[in-house]
């Protein structure tokens, strides 16, 4: 590596890749229902950490409210983020559901735990501003 470059614990090498991405993501219950406590956060975390470690990926931080939570994944270039939030999303429903039967009433949320809909959006490194800039000020070649 470049004596110019600071080693970056963020920064994860691959075969042929290198890579720092980060996705912050939000979920939401079905019908906004608060059924979050301390304990089911905590054991949603767990779920949630388990799942990440299969794909490579790495849970930031994980917390929540009543009626969603919120995530910080690092995760490698070769998972489809949209694969990740599908399986994060079944496995802790499942499991949720099975833990905590008597705060996740199926006739309630219609047996759905979580909404269909989530929220996505990659964050970390340098602002868009300066990205754009850096590029903007490459030297073309004449």
């Amino acid at each position: 590596m470049s004596p110019r470059w600071e080693p970056n614990p963020d920064v994860r090498r691959g075969r042929s890749t290198v890579w720092n991405l980060h996705a912050h993501l939000v979920f939401v219950t079905k019908y906004r229902r608060g059924v979050f406590n301390d304990e089911m956060l905590t054991y949603c975390e767990d779920v949630m950490r388990k799942v990440c470690e299969g794909f490579g990926a790495d849970l930031r931080e994980f917390n929540g409210e009543h009626d969603h939570v919120h995530l910080l994944v690092h995760y490698p270039p070769t998972v489809a983020l949209s694969r990740l939030v599908n399986s994060l999303k079944g496995v802790s429903s499942r499991r949720l559901r099975q833990e905590f039967t008597g705060r996740t009433n199926r006739a309630l949320m219609h047996g759905r735990f979580w909404s269909p809909s989530y929220f996505a959006a990659s964050c970390g490194g340098a602002p868009l501003v300066v990205v754009q800039q850096y590029i903007e000020n490459q030297r073309r070649p004449a």
